[in-house]
């Protein structure tokens, strides 16, 4: 076995209204593993983030996150449907090719954070 085998890496998105954050999470469909007052950690499948009770709007402006999917269609379905972005009133946009080869759309949460969903061509 390799000593140097990696298992998990996450990141720490930030949270401008912490339980409006973690709604919108829930409400996109991702499990809620463990919360206290400071620190959420969410998971969908294979995947996984801290959500943190702490927000520097330069930080949340500049923070992007990446997902990529099995089907985007699929996923931007299932956003449409889950009725976040007029719950919530944020910004998206619907799936398109990219020149990076992937298909992706964007999702822009609460605080600012930038998602990226989307799957390899």
């Amino acid at each position: 076995m390799d000593p140097l085998a990696t298992v998990e890496i996450k990141a720490f998105v930030p949270a401008r209204d912490y339980a409006l954050s973690q709604a919108f999470y829930r409400d996109l469909g991702f499990e809620e593993g463990w919360s206290d007052g400071d620190l959420t950690y969410f998971r969908r499948g294979n995947t996984s983030f801290l959500l943190q009770n702490f927000y520097v709007k330069e930080l949340a402006a500049n923070f992007m996150m990446h997902m990529l999917v099995a089907d985007v269609e699929a996923w931007w379905a299932h956003v449409q449907a889950s009725g976040v972005i007029e719950r919530y009133g944020i910004r998206s946009i619907a799936p398109q090719d990219q020149p990076w080869r992937m298909r992706d759309f964007v999702l822009v949460d609460p605080s600012g954070v930038l998602w990226r969903i989307g799957q390899n061509l």
